[in-house]
């Protein structure tokens, strides 16, 4: 198991570091896969950090090591390092990889660095970096093999061979017209079982699924998910090519927006905390508790409000909490399965109402479950029918008004194109607490007369 081996490279290492084992830690470091030194850097100090990197020979592994570690990890690291160092890893990696470690920078230091790159690389760095940094012409890779349509397929093997012998992701071969417009595809093995003097146009697909470049990064990942493609292609609004988003980019794109909805869910931010100081992520979830305080400071409010009430019917306060309770878990689980459907495309923003319907339908049919059970606890406890009937009709109310508002809330954020999943959080749990308290002692003081 992966994590196996992780623990098993964390212990062997500190071990090594500790009896201060120069030559078995370089063995290991320049046999462990970038990726696996990535969760190592995790558990060392800074210092150790910058020892095992001096210790990697080879340049292509510092550079996927670069692309690999979290920010605050990679900033640390690269502080002290010579310009001149930073620029050789950066002209052995990848353009798109390249990119998004420049996007990190602070200017000044992200200037100076593409002045010191090759011409050629720093352009390319720079075109990438004029698109956001969420669309698919802020992910593709520009290094992409196309020809002419009129390329025969023993044309277009000898090309892959010479000319196009260090492209990352050779999945494709694209076919563009005079003007490098995008008007078909060829999968390697259609290349290889034609003929060598057929041409790409007799056998070319033309259909071609592509995305455009302000195209968001969430939609790029389900289109290549829909298909079951390996790159899509990526295309300007003349649709002339530019580049490709391949399976690995997306695989971190749907890892990356996965983790974001669930902290936004669960009101923690959207930034990876794990990795980072005890100030930091108490400084990212601070603001995102405001409304959890607001919420139960009007909470209070309301109940004071009946404070005469609970005084007379001291019983009233018992309920409270499984009111609550049961109205927050149906709201978190409707905002939930929305916001989930809204991210995997199976729900649509146009389809705000029956969704909503559906799960307010829901929300009642629970409530009925939920509130005949509760009240018939209310009866046998208190043998007061009035209550036993105000603890149902509250039950009843809290879970269908809950279904509702978490339902309606993400839906409509995502009609006005804002993210939902901040609506799940403690934005949701919030408003149903207090509808839920305020419906449940305006119903029980009607019904007992207080």
């Amino acid at each position: 198991m992966p994590t196996d081996r992780n623990r098993i490279l964390v212990d062997s290492v500190k071990r090594l570091l500790r009896r201060g084992a120069t030559s078995h830690l370089s063995k290991i470091v320049n046999k462990a896969h970038a990726a696996d030194l990535s969760v190592l850097f995790r558990s060392l100090s800074l210092a150790e950090q910058r020892k095992l990197f001096n210790m990697i020979a080879d340049v292509v592994q510092k550079g996927i090591l670069f692309s690999e570690l979290d920010e605050d990890t990679f900033q640390d690291l690269i502080e002290d390092m010579r310009i001149e160092d930073i620029v050789h890893i950066l002209e052995s990696m990848p353009a798109d990889d390249v990119a998004d470690i420049i996007g990190r920078l602070p200017e000044e230091r992200s200037k100076t660095i593409l002045e010191k790159m090759q011409k050629a690389e720093s352009e390319e760095v720079e075109g990438l970096l004029r698109y956001d940094d969420d669309t698919a012409g802020g992910i593709m890779v520009p290094d992409f093999i196309a020809l002419k349509e009129d390329a025969t397929a023993g044309q277009a093997i000898a090309s892959l061979q010479k000319e196009h012998s260090d492209v990352e992701m050779p999945f494709y071969l694209y076919v563009v017209d005079e003007y490098g417009k995008l008007v078909g595809v060829s999968s390697l093995r259609q290349l290889v079982v034609v003929p060598p003097g057929t041409q790409l146009k007799d056998f070319m697909a033309t259909d071609v699924v592509s995305v455009q470049t302000d195209m968001d990064q969430e939609e790029v990942a389900r289109i290549v998910a829909r298909y079951d493609i390996l790159a899509v292609p990526v295309v300007d609004g003349t649709n002339r090519l530019v580049g490709i988003v391949t399976v690995d980019d997306v695989i971190d794109i749907i890892r990356k927006e996965a983790t974001e909805d669930i902290l936004k869910m669960a009101g923690a931010g959207e930034e990876f905390v794990e990795t980072k100081s005890i100030l930091k992520s108490t400084r990212i979830r601070l603001p995102w508790l405001f409304a959890s305080c607001i919420g139960g400071i009007v909470a209070f409010f309301i109940i004071g409000k009946f404070e005469d009430s609970l005084l007379k019917f001291a019983y009233l306060a018992a309920f409270i909490p499984v009111i609550m309770g049961m109205g927050g878990n149906i709201g978190t689980q409707s905002s939930t399965i929305v916001v989930r459907g809204l991210a995997t495309g199976r729900l649509s923003a146009r389809d705000i109402w029956p969704v909503v319907l559906k799960e307010l339908s829901i929300g009642v049919i629970l409530g009925l479950v939920y509130g005949l059970l509760i009240g018939s606890v209310a009866q046998f406890r208190y043998s007061m029918l009035m209550l036993a009937l105000a603890v149902t009709l509250a039950v009843i109310s809290s879970m269908s008004i809950a279904a509702l508002v978490g339902s309606l809330v993400p839906m409509g954020f995502a009609r006005v194109n804002i993210d939902p999943a901040v609506a799940t959080g403690p934005l949701v749990t919030t408003a149903i607490d207090i509808i839920s308290v305020s419906f449940y002692f305006l119903i029980a003081t009607t019904l007992l007369g207080i």
